[in-house]
């Protein structure tokens, strides 16, 4: 059996949650307003061009994929030499793209900065071509309209004090570094890059994710960004973000150190919560720096239906391009540039400023929405993007109503529509008019009303003495009736409903009296908690088990001898060690009949278990990342179990829990024990 915290614990594939909303944050306006960026992955792993020895899948990994020795790859600095590097040039192509802020690796994981810095010699002015090519970009945006803005890697595989080593340098001793005098080095430049070229619209970092980063590091780093620019946004990859589906994993998201906004990477959730701040960064073709033989590029429709669908969901595009070593982009990456600039001439006003979609789902495309006051009157405009263009010449915009004013396709002429009852019927041409994306603008007076069913939303799905549930939908002009079980005795729905027995609630949207929406069913059962172990000689502390091993998942421990057996006070994190698994069992006290919450970060993976039943299961090779799960526990003692191993790279463990909906906090060292 297992329970599962059913808002908290689905994946990016599902929908993007934090739990509770963010609230707006005035700073990120024009963030908001640009929608769309380019993302810029430069530095010595151009000159290589993705290729060492006889592979050709290299990047701006090379360093470590290709494992090069650090003197080696040092020689790359003799060679960069950007001749053909224009900054006006860069910046133009992300304006005529319609992009509005430019997003550059000063510094990427190998250590090299494109910036002069007064805290190294790895850096552009040791390099034949000796100029600042962050002071040139910094100069050269604003002449373009578009927001400067800096990626710097927390991680650093070239600097002497930064920990761990990668795991295949065996001849780079680790002895003597000091990962507090790299922090220090770390602050020094971000305050370089904060000081010395204007105002910086985002700091991006990245590299967060290895055992020697600490929530309190991400926590001082956000902090000194903010004091140098109050109003620099900040991402949120300065602690355990949950892999990358950018999920920040942490406490404290909004304005701490959890960042000001989410980054998932290579992927586009299914939903997103109202009110988050979210941006999907993601490469033009496979990889993130310059390869030679990467021609895998996404094509212009691709991409531009990306733009649409991110927007459509109130979040930021935020494009990659790989230069070349001579300081130009790959021919392949300026022609979709250009392609997707002749779109947005047309059509960025149902991208820029907008936020999302007012519907759940459609049909034949996503649709994006802006409000305005013109002439004393309050409306909308509702951006329909169509990517399957209706053969017949009808397009049916299902479950909208209000007071339609007109019709219009972008670049193109006013259509004629029909309202019929929870629907709109626009007759199109039947040829197509983009071939990428083709909008149709809807004026709408005041806000749209769109029929949905009603949203329910709790924590989850079980509960042992009570649970609140809400219901809403967009539409400000709709109620929400519901009933209990099988009476069906309508309720206005008004405040959150709070169940103390097992109950169905059936929910249904109506205006007026006409009722707009299928019915919503969802059943939330009363459990009995799981009884507690009488247990009444014990001493703290729980028993660890460590194993050696290479393994792609968490083996079966049953088979296995382990190498160590010890007893420690408390699940301490992690060790950076490679090839290891290990094993905690003990009890677990809690203090009151409830449900408990769990939360699991590891990097690889790992396994929680209660009373012998999976709680949380964060199997399989990943960076860090956290999964949630819950259990109705009776107060007392029960029987504990965490698994986790490590293949390679970053190694760490970390296990919060608390009362269902409380904040979650690492098991008190009482509250783990054994039998005496």
């Amino acid at each position: 059996m297992a329970y599962y915290l059913s808002m908290i614990e689905l994946t990016m594939a599902t929908v993007l949650t934090l739990g509770t909303i963010q609230e707006q944050n005035p700073k990120l306006d024009w963030w908001r307003e640009a929608r769309f960026g380019m993302f810029i992955h430069w530095g010595l792993y151009a000159i290589p061009a993705g290729t060492w020895e006889d592979e050709t899948r290299h990047a701006e990994w090379i360093r470590t994929t290709a494992q090069i020795p650090l003197e080696t790859y040092d020689q790359f600095v003799h060679e960069f030499n950007p001749v053909n590097f224009d900054a006006d040039a860069w910046c133009a192509m992300a304006n005529d793209a319609g992009m509005g802020y430019v997003v550059i690796t000063s510094k990427h994981h190998d250590g090299f900065c494109l910036f002069e810095s007064e805290h190294t010699e790895f850096d552009i002015m040791s390099t034949p071509f000796q100029r600042d090519i962050m002071q040139e970009l910094a100069e050269a945006a604003p002449r373009h309209d578009v927001k400067m803005c800096w990626y710097h890697s927390i991680m650093d595989w070239h600097h002497p004090d930064y920990l761990p080593r990668r795991g295949w340098e065996k001849d780079r001793s680790a002895d003597g570094a000091d990962m507090q005098r790299y922090r220090t080095y770390l602050h020094s430049q971000v305050t370089e890059l904060l000081t010395n070229y204007g105002p910086i619209g985002v700091m991006w970092f990245d590299g967060e994710w290895e055992s020697t980063w600490r929530g309190a590091y991400g926590k001082e780093l956000y902090e000194l960004c903010t004091t140098l620019q109050p109003n620099v946004i900040v991402n949120n990859r300065l602690g355990a973000r949950g892999g990358m589906s950018g999920l920040t994993g942490m406490d404290g998201y909004a304005g701490g150190y959890g960042g000001d906004y989410m980054t998932p990477e290579q992927e586009i959730p299914d939903a997103v919560d109202k009110g988050i701040d979210w941006e999907t960064c993601m490469t033009m073709n496979d990889r993130w720096g310059y390869n030679i033989h990467d021609k895998n590029f996404k094509s212009t429709t691709d991409l531009l239906r990306k733009l649409s669908d991110i927007t459509s969901k109130s979040g930021n595009f935020l494009l990659n391009v790989g230069p070349k070593p001579d300081g130009t982009f790959p021919d392949e990456s300026i022609q979709r540039l250009a392609e997707i600039g002749d779109w947005m001439d047309v059509h960025g006003e149902s991208i820029h400023g907008t936020i999302g979609s007012p519907f759940q789902e459609l049909p034949w495309g996503r649709a994006t929405q802006k409000f305005h006051h013109d002439n004393h009157i309050n409306a909308s405009t509702i951006y329909l993007h169509v990517f399957d263009w209706p053969e017949d010449g009808t397009l049916v915009v299902p479950g909208l109503a209000g007071d339609i004013l007109h019709a219009k396709i972008l670049g193109g002429d006013e259509v004629p529509f029909t309202m019929g009852i929870g629907e709109v019927s626009i007759s199109v041409p039947h040829e197509t008019p983009n071939e990428h994306v083709s909008v149709i603008a809807l004026e709408v007076k005041g806000k749209p009303v769109v029929y949905e069913k009603p949203k329910v939303s709790t924590l989850a799905n079980e509960f042992v003495s009570t649970l609140e549930v809400t219901l809403s939908v967009e539409s400000e002009e709709l109620d929400i009736r519901y009933w209990f079980n099988n009476n069906r005795n309508l309720c206005t729905y008004i405040d959150p409903i709070v169940l103390d027995e097992t109950t169905t609630i059936h929910a249904q949207t109506f205006d007026g009296r006409k009722s707009v929406s299928p019915i919503v069913s969802t059943t939330f059962r009363k459990v009995t908690p799981w009884t507690s172990t009488d247990i009444r000689d014990v001493k703290e502390g729980v028993t660890l088990n460590t194993y050696e091993g290479v393994w792609d998942e968490l083996p079966n421990f049953s088979t296995l001898t382990p190498t160590s057996v010890s007893r420690v006070a408390e699940l301490i994190e992690a060790p950076e060690q490679e090839h290891v698994a290990r094993v905690f069992e003990g009890y677990v006290r809690v203090d009151e009949n409830a449900m408990y919450e769990f939360a699991l970060s590891s990097d690889d993976g790992s396994r929680l278990l209660i009373d012998e039943n999976v709680v949380v299961d964060n199997d399989g090779l990943h960076g860090t990342q956290e999964k949630r799960g819950s259990a109705p526990l009776a107060k007392g003692l029960h029987r504990f179990r965490l698994e986790w191993f490590n293949k390679e790279g970053g190694a760490s463990l970390q296990l919060k829990m608390g009362l269902l909906g409380a904040e979650l906090r690492p098991i008190p060292p009482t509250s783990l024990v054994t039998p005496k």
